[in-house]
């Protein structure tokens, strides 16, 4: 069983707005995207303030290791694409 470690002091804090309740009546699927999305934004910054500049620089063994630093769950493979798509794919 994979245990998220705590988050890493050298990454830089950046200030967060405040959690808001998501608005009731979508269908389960809506909150499953939504989700999804903030967690590769989450990943994505992560990643470029860890020096990744480039998507094919975002393999998912890379990625996945960037949320275990960060300290959040284990992405699936549809998040990984989702954190490149994120990413410049040139710069």
């Amino acid at each position: 069983m994979a245990v998220a470690a705590t988050p890493r002091p050298d990454l830089p804090s950046i200030p967060t707005l405040p959690v808001k309740r998501l608005p009731a009546g979508r269908p389960r699927e809506w909150y499953e995207a939504h989700n999804r999305q903030l967690k590769a934004m989450r990943l994505a910054i992560a990643l470029l303030h860890a020096g990744v500049c480039r998507a094919e620089q975002a393999n998912n063994r890379r990625i996945r290791t960037t949320a275990v630093r960060i300290g959040v769950h284990r992405p699936s493979n549809t998040t990984c694409r989702l954190v490149r798509s994120l990413i410049p794919a040139d710069a």
